[in-house]
C-alpha cells in the first residue's frame, strides 16, 4: 500500500504559457515547470506543520510517474485578446511555532489587484486565529497576450502520488 509523507519544503513556481488555445497554454506553463505529465488535485490552501515554502528554484519539484496525481495549490489566469494581461498568485503566512500556515491563490487581469487580493485574503484568514504568524509573503506571475492566448500560472507543488492500479 502506498503510504503519503509530505515533504519538508513546498517548491512555489512560476511559469507563463503560450497556445493555441487558452487549454494548451495552460498545459505549456505546467510543462515549462515540469508538471505537464500529472493530473492535478487542487488543495484547499493549508500548509502542513513543520512544512517551508521555497521560492528560490532549488528545491526539485514532487518527483513522480505520467500520470500520477499531483496534490497542488495553484493560481492561474488566461488571456486571449492582444494587450491583455493575465496575473495569477499565490500568498501565504506561517506560523511562528511551525505549527502550520495558509495558502491563497488569486488570478487577474493587474499586478495590484491580485497583490491587494492575496494581501486582503491572508489578513482575514488569519484574523481571530490562536498563535503568532510570520508576515505574509507572495509570489506573483504576469504575462500579456500578443496574439496567441497566454496563461500565467504560479503553482505550489505539494507531493505526487500514483494511482491504485498503477502499485
Amino acid at each position: 500500500m502506498h503510504t503519503s509523507a509530505v515533504y519538508d519544503q513546498i517548491p512555489v513556481l512560476r511559469a507563463t504559457g503560450r497556445g493555441g488555445t487558452t487549454l494548451s497554454a495552460f498545459h505549456e506553463a505546467l510543462v515549462a515547470v515540469d508538471l505537464g505529465h500529472y493530473n492535478l488535485v487542487r488543495l484547499s490552501s493549508v500548509i502542513p506543520p513543520r512544512t517551508k515554502v521555497d521560492v528560490s528554484g532549488t528545491v526539485p519539484v514532487p518527483a513522480g510517474q505520467w500520470g500520477d496525481r499531483l496534490y497542488c495549490v495553484y493560481a492561474d489566469q488566461r488571456a486571449t485578446s492582444p494587450g491583455e494581461q493575465a496575473w495569477a498568485g499565490i500568498g501565504w503566512v506561517q506560523r511562528l511555532d511551525g505549527g502550520g500556515g495558509l495558502f491563497v491563490e488569486h488570478e487577474g487581469t493587474s499586478e495590484d489587484f491580485v497583490t491587494h487580493a492575496i494581501s486582503t485574503s491572508l489578513r482575514d484568514l488569519v484574523a481571530g486565529r490562536e498563535g503568532e504568524f510570520a508576515p505574509p509573503e507572495w509570489v506573483v506571475n504576469g504575462a500579456i497576450c500578443t496574439g496567441e492566448p497566454v496563461c500565467s500560472l504560479v503553482i505550489a507543488a505539494y507531493e505526487t502520488a500514483p494511482w491504485a492500479s498503477a502499485r
